[in-house]
């Protein structure tokens, strides 16, 4: 059963969600709502992540290692050991692939 309330709250079985509504600047800028912020747990210069499922959905998501200085201490396992100078040239190929990659 889905139930539409007032002010955006949505019911669906068990399960409340609330819509908030922000609006896109002409720079493409949105002004995150401080309810959402707050839910979120984020203040003003840290990271945020968009993450597009494959059905199309968009979550914003506060990312698990937003720098690289964050990874320190994580055990992370590779597919094949990499020396220094490969991981440094992975590294700047990715960059310039990003920096390089056609704006849409």
């Amino acid at each position: 059963m889905v139930t539409l309330h007032m002010h955006g709250r949505l019911t669906i079985g068990e399960q409340q969600i609330k819509e908030i509504v922000s609006t896109v600047t002409s720079k493409g800028q949105v002004t995150i709502p401080a309810e959402v912020r707050r839910h979120l747990g984020v203040a003003q210069g840290d990271k945020l992540s968009f993450v597009i499922s494959d059905g199309g959905e968009v979550a914003l998501k506060t990312p698990q290692y937003p720098t690289v200085v964050s990874l320190r201490g994580t055990p992370v396992a590779l597919a094949e050991d990499l020396g220094f100078d490969e991981m440094k040239e992975i590294a700047y190929e990715d960059r310039l692939a990003e920096k390089y990659q056609p704006k849409v």
